[in-house]
Parts: structure tokens; C-alpha cells; sequence
């Protein structure tokens, strides 16, 4: 495995959130002495909301979580890295039902207040015994601060954890929001990332978090793309568990406060996502600004973070403006002037009117792309609107780490 990309701020280490309790234990599903079994346990009160993938080709485990997230108040998150018992039928569905029965026995509760989560390979049947041979060690190790184990045992091509944490105080009282998220490869999420599991325990009604999860989704881990592909296993959680003040008591500086809090860790975990990238070297930002909406300018944005040309350049720290112009123009913006259209690395001015800027010199571009984090600005000049988009380069171990996934 390559080396991740560094740079950015290290993740603050997860204090306890109260209501909420991580245990991780080995299963050996694929992956030998690893943590690869999480369980979360959540406050008999707790409010939960998740998004899943829209992919039409959705996980077993997918479709069971929604279902049990609409018939009961979840108690238990179950994550299993290495199976994504995904394309395996009735079969498939059975196996994640099992696993859910046998935790709500060993924990007593419902089998539908338990939500499954699978991340991992394709097409293979789920190994119900080693899941369900591990759940009372991973029962009896349930605890306030096992967030270490808990971020590694999700992982599957992931080269570290992804952890977020945020702390404020509200009405004199310190709020908690934490998370831990999966992802590195198959990213470009439709609602989320490959798998995200936030919790605080401010005090929501099931609106609020149901509310708050897509508002912050949307900004988060829907400004990211690794290489286009959407996995059939998504998923994001957000669960509040109640033993701190009320949101709807707050006044409008707090609720903002608090929401500002909860876009930190989202975008702290998204952006962890991309800086960890199979092979990637690089932490790629492209801007649009300028747009008639925030539809064309991510249209833009995506067109141009998921060029391999693009990211092919990045990849070798390579200025080449034009492949940057070839993808903006087509991204398919209805009459798109190029005599508006200016692009800047790294704040240095490259192209304008749609050809090099009279000030440009490739020492200049070389510069701008030596760095870990470059910057890719794309001003449209049809309007007000900006949206940015985080990304990767895209590298020989890329290559190497995918076709080697199965082997």
C-alpha cells in the first residue's frame, strides 16, 4: 500500500461522547489479525438518521438498515470490513439478518433496533459464523472510549483511520460531536462516502438530525470524488443521544454555532477521505466560481476533478492548463463563452479569455503544482455562485491497488 497523503491538520483526538459506547474485536472475515467487527451502542433515546447509496445496485446490508431504521429506534450499528455482501442475492440478505439477530440476542433488543453495515469485496458470501463467534467478546468490550479500535476496524484499502471531533459550549453546557469514516477508493459518493458514523449528544428530535445529516451531507461528502465510482454500500449515520442541552431551546447564535461545529467534523472526515486515496500523492481543490447556479458550477467541478487527464497531470506536478480547459468545456454548460472563462493555479493566473494569461510563465505553474495541495480556480463569468470540489490524484498505485484488490 502507498503512503496516504499528508498534510492538512491531524484529526483531535475523540474524547467519550455520553451515550455512546464502540467495542471492535477480530473476525477474520477477510482480512487476517485485524480489527475488522465494530459495534456501536447507542442510548435507549437516542434519534438516528442515515443516507444511503443511490445506487440502483444497493448492498444487502443497505437495503436491511433502512428498512430497521424505519420500523424501530436503533440501539446497535454492526460494521463488518472485507465483505461487502454485496450482488449476493436472498442469500446475501439472509446472512445480514442473521448477524443482526444474533447481536439483538446477545444484547437484548430487537433484531430491527440493530442497523448493519458491510464494506469490503463484492459478489462473496458473507461469513455468518465468524461474525456471529465474535459478538460476545465484542459485546463485553462495549465502551465510552474505544474510538481508536473502533476507526480501525472499519477500515478495508485505507491506509490510517478517519476521526473528527468537535467540542463547544452551549448554554453552559459542552457539547460532543465525534466521528469515524471508511473510504478510499469507489468514491464518489451520491450521498455520502463509503461509510460515516457521526454522533453528539446534543439533544435533536429525529427532524432535526434527519435534517442536519442531509444539510451537512450535501456540503461534506458530497464535494468529493476519488475516481467517479458510486459503491453499492454507502452509507452515513448521524445519531444524537440526548444527554446534553436541546437544539430547539437555543438561540440562534448557539443552533449556528453548533451547526458550524457539525460542518467541522463532516468536512473534516470528507477531506480525510481524499488525502487518503488509493495512491494518491496529491490533495486536489478545484473552485468554480462565477456560475449562473451551484448546479453548473459542481458540473464543472466534477468534470474537471474526474478527468484522468487532469488528475494524470497533478499526479506528475505538471501545469498543463489545457487539459483543465478541454474538461471545463466539456462539462456541458449550454453556452459556455470562453472569452469569460479565467483559471488560476494556486492563485497564480494562468488562462484568460480561454487562452494563456499574458502574465503566465511555466515556472509559475511548476510552482503551483510542486506542492502536496494544489489548487485548481476556474472562474466562469456568468454570475454569483461557487462550489468547490476535493479530490486526488491519479497515480500508478492506484492502478496497482485495484487491480490487486482480489489477489
Amino acid at each position: 500500500m502507498a503512503e496516504s497523503v499528508d498534510g492538512g491538520q491531524p484529526p483531535a483526538p475523540i474524547r467519550t461522547v455520553p451515550g455512546v459506547r464502540l467495542a471492535a474485536a477480530r473476525a477474520n472475515i477477510r482480512y487476517r489479525n485485524r480489527l475488522d467487527l465494530v459495534a456501536v451502542e447507542l442510548a435507549p433515546d437516542s434519534e438516528t438518521a442515515a443516507v444511503f447509496t443511490r445506487n440502483a445496485f444497493r448492498a444487502a446490508p443497505v437495503e436491511i438498515a433502512r428498512e430497521h431504521l424505519a420500523a424501530a429506534r436503533p440501539r446497535y450499528l454492526l460494521i463488518n470490513a472485507g465483505n461487502a455482501n454485496a450482488g449476493t442475492g436472498a442469500a446475501g440478505r439472509q446472512a445480514a439478518l442473521a448477524c443482526c439477530r444474533a447481536l439483538a440476542r446477545q444484547c437484548g433488543v430487537e433484531t430491527e433496533q440493530v442497523l448493519p453495515f458491510s464494506t469490503g469485496v463484492i459478489g462473496e458470501a458473507l461469513p455468518v459464523e465468524r461474525i456471529t463467534g465474535a459478538l460476545p467478546q465484542l459485546a463485553a468490550r462495549l465502551d465510552a472510549g474505544a474510538w481508536p479500535d473502533a476507526a480501525r476496524g472499519i477500515l478495508t484499502t485505507d491506509t490510517r483511520p478517519k476521526t473528527a471531533y468537535a467540542e463547544l459550549e452551549l448554554d453552559g453546557c459542552a457539547v460532543r460531536i465525534a466521528g469515524i469514516a471508511k473510504g478510499a477508493g469507489m468514491i464518489r459518493p451520491d450521498m455520502a462516502t463509503m461509510l460515516a458514523f457521526v454522533f453528539t449528544d446534543a439533544k435533536l428530535s429525529r427532524a432535526e438530525v434527519d435534517s442536519l445529516l442531509r444539510e451537512q451531507v450535501e456540503h461534506s461528502f458530497h464535494r468529493i470524488t476519488v475516481d467517479g465510482d458510486t459503491s453499492t454500500n454507502d452509507a452515513c449515520v448521524l445519531a444524537a443521544t440526548g444527554a446534553g442541552p436541546a437544539l430547539g431551546d437555543l438561540d440562534g447564535d448557539s443552533r449556528d454555532r453548533f451547526r458550524s461545529a457539525m460542518a467541522q467534523v463532516f468536512q473534516g472526515l470528507a477531506k480525510a477521505i481524499i488525502r487518503d486515496a488509493e495512491g494518491a500523492g496529491k490533495f486536489v481543490i478545484v473552485r468554480v466560481s462565477e456560475g449562473a447556479s451551484s448546479a453548473e458550477c459542481l458540473q464543472v467541478a466534477y468534470a474537471v476533478a474526474e478527468s484522468p487527464l487532469v488528475k494524470t497531470a497533478c499526479f506528475a506536478s505538471d501545469p498543463n492548463w489545457g487539459r483543465i480547459l478541454a474538461a471545463a468545456g466539456r462539462a456541458g454548460l449550454a453556452d459556455l463563452d470562453l472569452a469569460g472563462l479565467r483559471i488560476s493555479l494556486g492563485g497564480t493566473p494562468v488562462v484568460a479569455n480561454g487562452e494563456p494569461h499574458p502574465d503566465y510563465c511555466e515556472e509559475a505553474g511548476l510552482a503551483a503544482m510542486a506542492g502536496i495541495d494544489i489548487e485548481i480556480d476556474i472562474r466562469l463569468g456568468r454570475g454569483d455562485c461557487m462550489e468547490t470540489v476535493w479530490t486526488s490524484d491519479l497515480s500508478h498505485d492506484y492502478v496497482r491497488i485495484n487491480a490487486e484488490y482480489r489477489t
